[in-house]
């Protein structure tokens, strides 16, 4: 029987994510919540993906940061969506 086949990685996600999400999600920049830091990650999970990817797009203020619109790239919505997946992927 052949192996089942492994999972693509999200390389659009990846890509969006290392030129420009990650200026402020590896550090956490203005409260941005650190790549694979599940603490940080878990109340904006609980909001699920729609949200955060709307966040992504429009922008947004919350109690511990600020996201600005498109992470002040210009970034289609596709690949906001992309960055959003492949950061979510990194805390489950």
């Amino acid at each position: 029987a052949a192996a089942p086949a492994a999972t693509a990685e999200n390389e659009v996600g990846k890509k969006v994510y290392g030129s420009t999400c990650s200026m402020c999600h590896a550090a956490g920049v203005a409260g941005a919540p650190k790549l694979g830091n599940k603490e940080e990650w878990a109340p904006r999970l609980a909001q699920g993906n729609d949200t955060l990817i709307k966040h992504s797009i429009d922008g947004y203020t919350g109690l511990t940061g600020v996201m600005p619109p498109r992470g002040a790239s210009t970034a289609s919505d596709e690949e906001l969506a992309n960055a959003v997946h492949f950061m979510v992927s990194k805390v489950q």
